[in-house]
């Protein structure tokens, strides 16, 4: 028996029915041998962490635009709190911890540079129908791997897909939009727990809100620290959910799920909409939506710059030139883009 059957045997005899087994997964859209050491979902796992778009995580933002701060979020430190958290309901209701850290590893990987501002300026000057979840699982199939893709198993891509909530459900009650597995939808959940925590504590850094002004309400449900908070949010979800009829429903407790609700419209209205966060993210569009029309004109310096992102195969491909001249931009961390503008756009001095 290899260490990946005796592992996959391992799952069969602790994991709940209502977990995803790791031998059981509805497999990749190319047919690969199975690995001797590593299962599926941990294989997935692999390629995400060593691909390059996990590693410009770490240059692009969360909240707070190109952070100079050390102790800000940034993107890459959001997925891996998420992942975290993920993993820790995950192994409290005996489901599949692999499945659920490949899904949060890989699930902001299509993130643009400057948060959702980029994302924004890409669906007026590119797209109505761009979005990010759809573009992290672009980044997976097409994107990495010299445009061949990781090659993932559907669970993961799947979960990937659908694991953002916006300003909607946490989990939607339209079939099509939930993840199709238990762990998908935990990570759905992690989400939010990790973003409603960690940027409540970054706006309080950055002095954007006080922490006196944060509901009292959700202070005192949720808890007075990100410890308490993470800790609490966790343990609701795991003592609310149930079995119905042979199904287990991942459910909140209504206390802290309208806690939750709250706090993310104080976010909302306080944090994301505040002046100070709204005047950087309209200079970050301006100069994403710049650098789109730049490139949409200057074909010979977009193959330069992809040649150094290691995307020069985006060419070759046969996408439409807008396709790959917004893949291009998605890709970018907030440093490249703003490197990469003043070079293009402000005056250098003769020496």
């Amino acid at each position: 028996m290899s260490i990946r059957e005796d592992f996959e045997e391992r799952e069969r005899r602790f994991m709940s029915p209502h977990g995803c087994l790791s031998s059981q997964s509805k497999g990749r859209k190319y047919p690969e041998p199975l690995r001797d050491v590593r299962t599926v979902f941990q294989l997935d796992k692999d390629r995400i962490v060593f691909c390059n778009a996990f590693r410009r995580l770490k240059y692009k933002t969360q909240v707070f635009l190109s952070p100079l701060g050390d102790q800000y979020r940034t993107r890459l430190t959001h997925t891996l709190e998420v992942a975290q958290i993920a993993r820790t309901i995950a192994r409290a209701m005996y489901l599949n911890e692999d499945l659920v850290e490949a899904i949060s590893l890989g699930h902001d990987l299509g993130h643009t540079p400057f948060g959702h501002s980029g994302e924004t300026a890409l669906k007026e000057i590119f797209s109505h129908s761009f979005a990010h979840y759809e573009q992290s699982l672009r980044v997976v199939d097409v994107l990495e791997n010299k445009g061949k893709g990781l090659n993932l198993t559907h669970e993961v891509r799947d979960g990937i897909l659908k694991h953002s909530k916006g300003y909607g459900k946490i989990v939607p009650e339209n079939i099509n939009e939930k993840p199709c597995t238990l762990e998908g939808q935990i990570v759905r959940f992690a989400d939010i727990m990790a973003y409603l925590n960690h940027d409540l504590e970054d706006a309080i850094r950055s002095r954007v809100i006080r922490e006196e002004q944060v509901p009292r309400e959700c202070m005192e449900i949720l808890g007075e620290t990100h410890p308490d908070r993470a800790t609490n949010m966790m343990r609701d979800i795991i003592y609310s959910s149930k079995e119905k009829e042979g199904e287990l429903i991942l459910a909140m407790s209504d206390d802290v799920y309208s806690a939750m609700t709250l706090l993310r419209q104080f976010l909302y209205d306080n944090v994301y909409r505040s002046d100070k966060v709204h005047k950087e993210f309209v200079k970050a569009k301006k100069i994403l939506s710049e650098l789109y029309h730049f490139f949409l004109e200057n074909s010979s310096r977009l193959e330069q710059e992809l040649i150094h992102m290691e995307m020069d195969h985006l060419m070759k491909n046969g996408q439409t030139y807008e396709q790959v001249v917004c893949d291009f931009i998605a890709s970018m961390t907030d440093r490249y883009a703003m490197n990469l503008y003043t070079r293009l756009f402000f005056p250098s001095p003769v020496v």
